[in-house]
């Protein structure tokens, strides 16, 4: 029997390849972007990773995290955008979307010499690879090229942040600068939606809210007054920019369910960390969805979902939050008070995202349910708003009676700042409760509430003082906060 030499041949051709990197850059031959692709609105990230990609002193790859539908591909467009603009040759530009089906089937190696053999050969490059983490050894070859090409920068983004993490602890230490790209903050949603400038001035934020006046506070919200109204909806489905801007909310709730939920459980995760039973995986998180803003047992959860053991519930929990599908809030130690069992809390990374999966219309009218959207949503806008920060936003739960504290943000250089959301009609604060007790240690103690009357300082008994806030005026000034600052 004679063996003939088996040659292997690519199974996408160079020609192939070319002509998928042409269509997705179409700046190439025209010089500049569809505006289509590029949106007026910035995100807050988008100013963020531009003064990374702009900081020549210090090269660092940028890696933009996010959950699917965020806008880390319409970032990636107008840094683009801006790029062109100031004079930086198209044929410098490439965009890369590692998510396509052909250019899976490519190695990475080949796609940047089919682009550097027939478009640019230089290698002052910018590189902009979209989803980088389906890209096979995609931290190796990054590696290679931010040592080997001085003169080329990088821009990537991925919806499965783990993979990106270990891939820049394992290769890229010193190179890379992660930006998280949450869901879009009420002040970020209102300014998507065409609401105009308030006329606020740029150092106003919940936290000097509370050193006015009650007459200056009053003003504020006066002018705040313009976008409560667009709030309720802003918690049903602002959090997604695409979705935000559909005139059908039920069916944008649907385009979320299939494009963010379904196509991350059944598809993006189990490719990427091998899960054979997707089922479970989608137990578990209908399951959070349910108990989201609440302390959470890894053994109470893999005791009610029957047949899930614990070190699975723990792994997807991990590969969940990687996903950018939920947060984790940890306890966070108040007072020298000891921390009762640290048992996390669980929050959907966005209060639409729970919305759709629940389908259940009586959300918006259940107080008790309303008031963990609003939880939930509180908790995201701490969370991105003090992500640059490297500060820990957790909860407290604990002395003898284990009372709480809903979220408590744990900076470096600066004492907490506390938080507790009472969206209710009559939002009500015992001197007993933790936040009335422990605010003599923090530098800030905020009661949210649900009124658009019920703002102002709150005296407690033992004097200490509190502001009391609207749920809509404390996120719309965090989110002005952050732009000012952009």
């Amino acid at each position: 029997m004679v063996y003939k030499e088996v040659i292997e041949m690519p199974v996408i051709s160079k020609e192939g390849i070319l002509k998928v990197l042409t269509a997705f850059n179409p700046w190439w031959k025209t010089g500049v972007i569809h505006p289509d692709f590029t949106k007026k609105y910035h995100r807050f990230a988008y100013y963020e990773a531009m003064k990374r990609l702009q900081h020549k002193d210090l090269r660092r790859a940028v890696v933009l995290t996010g959950a699917r539908r965020v806008g880390k591909t319409t970032i990636l467009y107008q840094m683009i955008q801006t790029l062109l603009e100031t004079g930086v040759s198209p044929q410098r530009i490439v965009f890369i979307s590692m998510d396509h089906p052909m250019l899976k089937l490519s190695g990475l190696n080949e796609i940047l010499e089919c682009y550097h053999e027939n478009i640019y050969a230089e290698q002052d490059t910018y590189y902009f690879f979209d989803e980088i983490q389906y890209a096979a050894d995609w931290d190796r070859w990054l590696k290679i090229i931010y040592d080997m090409q001085p003169r080329t920068n990088i821009v990537a983004t991925g919806s499965a942040s783990p993979a990106l993490v270990k891939g820049s602890t394992e290769s890229g230490t010193g190179r890379w600068t992660k930006i998280h790209v949450p869901t879009m903050s009420f002040y970020e949603y209102c300014a998507l939606i065409g609401i105009e400038d308030l006329g606020l001035d740029p150092s106003v934020s919940p936290f000097t809210f509370a050193s006015m006046t009650q007459q200056q506070r009053t003003g504020i919200m006066i002018k705040l007054s313009a976008v409560q109204n667009h709030f309720i909806r802003y918690l049903q489905v602002g959090g997604f920019p695409e979705l935000a801007l559909s005139r059908n909310d039920l069916m944008a709730q649907q385009v979320m369910l299939e494009d963010v939920v379904d196509k991350v459980l059944k598809r993006d995760l189990p490719s990427l960390y091998n899960i054979r039973n997707s089922t479970e995986l989608e137990r578990i998180f209908l399951y959070l969805c349910n108990v989201s803003s609440e302390i959470v047992s890894i053994d109470a959860i893999a005791k009610e979902l029957n047949g899930v053991s614990r070190p699975t519930v723990e792994n997807y929990i991990r590969y969940l939050e990687s996903a950018n599908l939920i947060y984790i809030s940890q306890p966070v130690e108040m007072a020298s008070r000891q921390v009762l069992k640290a048992r996390p809390k669980i929050y959907i990374a966005d209060a639409a995202i729970r919305n759709a999966v629940l389908m259940d219309d009586s959300i918006l009218t259940n107080p008790t349910e309303m008031g963990k959207v609003v939880e939930t949503a509180v908790y995201k806008h701490a969370a991105a708003y003090y992500c640059q920060k490297e500060a820990h936003v957790g909860y407290y739960r604990g002395g003898k009676k284990g009372k709480e504290i809903d979220i408590v943000i744990d900076s470096p250089n600066e004492n907490k700042i506390l938080i507790e959301v009472k969206y209710r009609e009559q939002a009500h604060i015992s001197d007993d409760d933790a936040i009335c007790e422990l605010a003599s240690k923090a530098s800030a103690g905020i009661i949210i509430t649900k009124r658009s009357d019920d703002y102002g300082i709150h005296n407690t008994t033992n004097g200490n003082l509190l502001l009391r806030i609207p749920a809509f005026a404390f996120l719309y000034l965090l989110g002005h906060s952050e732009r000012s600052r952009s």
